[in-house]
């Protein structure tokens, strides 16, 4: 993830015209020769083993996070109370309540965050959500969302930082990008009942000993908007042949969409008014008409891929930076995805439907 922020930066800065230049002077990693190694192939001009080291010097102005989830609070607090922008990569936090400290702590320092989920970057996305809000499905029915990789899916697979209890998951780790989407759609998510489940009770560390697996592998939610509408969101990491299933359909009275990652430059469109024995889902193509895809190609159907949606992320953090526009997905929303999670789960424990928090 640290290598495609970095692709994001460097399109950013050509494709689009920036209010301002990003530098990119000072990289951290692990140990000293791997941070040697990702300058040199990044074109950094220094490279560190300690993070802090990009804390503390006062010729840097914006941190960029792409370490394990569990690192991100630590460092997006010292990063904020140093008086620096945040760009870190989601889950913002294991925790709502450590998302919530972090949103708390850049709103009273005024310093501008940015949360990485890019695919509500797509101009496939803001057209379904055009048409949504014009009222070209008519009268919403229902929403169906799911977001499945098989990355999990051998039980041999090792235990990792996304097995932690802590926050980790299959609906913390990809369902909150099914649960930002439904969102970004239909707007808020008032009530929750969650069904969590673990398929793979046991995996080996890294030193051959068997831990015990208490994350969910997938889980079902059903979903009730604050419009009224109802709908299902699912998250798998176990869902073998899937490698990026981040899919969505709206049904409405006068139509439907449905959308595919596997096929992000496509939106499928179902109209009623089309006459009998002509009906189907229609394929409608990205290309320059949709904004901004035309600053990346000017023919259709040549198709834009996943670091662009990071360069068109980082253009949007970068006009909230200039002052010029309201952050693309600030803390504040991290915090909020990080909290529907968190309602999830414990609708799964209790076996109840469960209210969620407040949209801001």
């Amino acid at each position: 993830m640290g290598k495609a922020h970095v692709y994001g930066f460097a399109t950013a800065e050509k494709v689009f015209d920036l209010p301002v230049r990003f530098d990119m002077d000072l990289i951290a990693d692990a140990n000293l020769p791997l941070a040697e190694a990702a300058r040199q192939g990044f074109g950094f001009k220094r490279a560190t083993a300690n993070w802090r080291d990009l804390i503390d010097d006062p010729h840097i102005g914006l941190v960029d996070i792409t370490a394990p989830n569990a690192l991100h609070k630590e460092m997006a607090l010292a990063a904020i109370a140093a008086g620096k922008h945040v760009y870190c990569e989601k889950p913002l936090a294991p925790l709502a309540k450590d998302a919530l400290e972090m949103t708390e702590a850049a709103e009273a320092a005024g310093v501008k965050t940015q949360v990485g989920f890019n695919y509500l970057m797509n101009p496939m996305l803001a057209l379904a959500r055009q048409m949504i809000a014009e009222g070209e499905l008519g009268e919403i029915y229902s929403y169906r969302g799911v977001h499945a990789e098989d990355y999990m899916a051998d039980p041999a697979a090792p235990y990792s930082f996304r097995h932690d209890p802590a926050g980790g998951g299959a609906l913390a780790d990809i369902g909150s990008h099914a649960l930002a989407t439904a969102e970004f759609l239909l707007g808020p998510i008032a009530s929750v009942f969650g069904h969590c489940q673990t398929l793979i009770p046991t995996r080996r560390d890294s030193a051959g000993n068997l831990r015990d697996i208490t994350v969910d592998d997938t889980t079902q939610s059903i979903v009730k908007f604050a419009s009224g509408v109802s709908g299902s969101i699912e998250a798998n990491w176990c869902a073998s042949g899937r490698t990026m299933q981040h899919d969505f359909e709206v049904y409405g009275s006068k139509g439907a969409l449905h959308f595919s990652q596997e096929r992000f430059n496509e939106l499928h469109f179902f109209s009623s008014s089309d006459a009998k024995g002509r009906r189907g889902f229609r394929r409608i193509e990205a290309g320059p008409d949709h904004f901004p895809y035309g600053e990346f190609c000017v023919a259709p159907g040549h198709q834009i891929g996943f670091n662009d949606l990071k360069a068109i992320e980082i253009a949007g953090f970068a006009k909230a930076i200039a002052g010029d526009a309201p952050e693309p997905f600030n803390f504040r929303a991290g915090w909020r995805i990080q909290s529907l999670v968190e309602a999830i789960q414990t609708s799964s424990a209790e076996r109840q439907w469960i209210k969620t928090e407040p949209a801001v």
